[in-house]
């Protein structure tokens, strides 16, 4: 089987985490798997394979061993939970990512990680998406969850058995539960494979203390402040209760209640491990929510604006009069005198383009004051503009503008004469009673826009 390249990123305080890269989408989904992982024995279970690739076809998946488990750093004890947060945006920024959707799954280290890095770091996460309880202690308002003493109980019988093969059927069923559908334990392949994993990922030692760490980490205080779009997935068919867990319904509605926001995705199956069953169902879920995410993304990323277009007229011709030296002098005057005119006329200047300028204002009437008072503020230097001003809406694209509007405002602006402000005839009719005046210029084609367009140029007369 093709495993994908196993690569190290490096904390700040040096640290080496182990993770790996499968997937072209334009969505990164960062996948944070429960404290038990080893990324190269993952992949000897076909069934997580294939739950993987699927994932992969229309996404970028980056998934990660934590500090202290599989190929990462060992280290004694358990982490603060602050540097596994830090592992994972050291992991991101390793692999180019800037942004990421995170998937985190499992009730220990798994959704509880993923939740706490999209609260602590909202700016990095795209999307949340969780599959496993948050919150695993016993409190007066998770009256279903175990006490200290039962979960040491727990602990203490499941380190003597950790990772061993003459033990493999009792393991399973302390991790899974004995329903079938979570793990077949007739299947000798994926026992062994599971204890195989449990001796990679971790010693007995090792496993103690990452399930205490996140048996003892509250994590309630923070999901209120997770204003990320937010996904809880679940097993529809699966059964009510397993051995270690609390009710499943009662931890959804845990999930659901504390993060503001977050919604409910059902998906057919029984299975409480995402990728003991076809993946199909599922994956798609994922899918069509991180679709509606982006699908509200642009749509949040669009605004009403006018763009200003601003060209020096001949500046090729001018360069090649002074030199570069001076062309270069004059087009910083030049620069400063824009610069001033934007800041007067509360206009954001988006991009230079060369001896050009785009700038974007919330008020077509500001954006045409601003344009003549340019043409006005170059002239002692002995250069001309044209411009050009179109109202509609635009696309953000981080510092970038884009979209049809900003298409039309540059067409608009080329068809302008030295020092003559043009205008689309939007841009005329929003500005009426704010005392400015057009001259009629006729109707146009507009390179690579659909239809004709009627202009107009300032009456610099009223």
């Amino acid at each position: 089987m093709d495993v994908p390249k196993t690569r190290w990123a490096t904390t700040v305080d040096g640290a080496s985490i182990a993770f790996q890269e499968l997937g072209h989408g334009d969505t990164t989904l960062v996948v944070v798997h429960p404290w038990s992982s080893h990324l190269e024995v993952y992949w000897e279970e076909p069934r997580f394979a294939h739950f993987m690739r699927r994932l992969s076809r229309s996404l970028h998946i980056v998934h990660l061993d934590k500090r202290g488990m599989g190929m990462s750093d060992r280290i004694a004890g358990a982490p603060d939970v602050s540097l596994l947060m830090d592992d994972i945006g050291a992991v991101m920024a390793t692999a180019g990512v800037e942004r990421a959707a995170v998937f985190g799954w499992g009730g220990t280290g798994g959704a509880p990680l993923a939740a706490l890095f999209a609260a602590t770091y909202p700016e990095r996460t795209l999307a949340l998406l969780l599959d496993g309880q948050l919150h695993k202690r016993w409190s007066p308002d998770t009256p279903d969850c175990d006490t200290d003493e039962e979960w040491d109980d727990y602990l203490r019988i499941f380190a003597t058995i950790w990772g061993d093969d003459d033990h493999a059927i009792q393991c399973a069923q302390m991790c899974f539960g004995n329903r079938p559908e979570d793990f077949p334990i007739n299947d000798t392949h994926l026992l062994h494979w599971w204890t195989k994993m449990m001796r990679y990922s971790a010693t007995p030692s090792s496993m103690l203390a990452f399930s205490r760490m996140w048996h003892e980490t509250d994590i309630r205080p923070a999901l209120p402040t997770i204003h990320t779009p937010t996904a809880i997935i679940f097993k529809a068919d699966a059964a009510e209760t397993a051995p270690q867990d609390e009710d499943q319904r009662s931890w959804k509605e845990f999930n659901v209640s504390h993060i503001p926001g977050a919604k409910l995705v059902e998906v057919p199956g029984a299975a409480h491990v995402i990728w003991m069953e076809d993946p199909e169902l599922y994956v798609s879920a994922i899918e069509r929510f991180l679709k509606s995410v982006r699908d509200e993304e642009v749509e949040l990323d669009r605004m009403l604006a006018t763009v200003l277009f601003t060209d020096v007229v001949e500046s090729t011709k001018k360069a090649s009069e002074l030199g570069d030296q001076q062309w270069n002098e004059l087009l910083d005057r030049h620069h400063a005198a824009v610069r001033a005119m934007l800041a007067r006329y509360r206009g954001t200047e988006v991009k230079t383009m060369g001896d050009g300028f785009l700038a974007t204002f919330d008020g077509p009437a500001r954006a045409v004051h601003c344009a003549k008072a340019i043409c006005d503020a170059v002239k002692p230097l002995g250069l001309e503009v044209r411009s050009g001003c179109h109202t509609g809406e635009i696309e953000l694209a981080g510092a970038d503008v884009g979209g049809i509007a900003v298409h039309i405002g540059a067409r608009v602006a080329a068809l302008a004469k030295p020092s003559e402000v043009l205008v689309s005839s939007t841009v005329k009719d929003l500005v009426v009673g704010s005392g400015l005046a057009f001259k009629d210029r006729g109707e146009h084609e507009l390179k690579g826009i659909p239809g004709r367009w009627r202009v107009y140029a300032l009456d610099s007369s009223h």
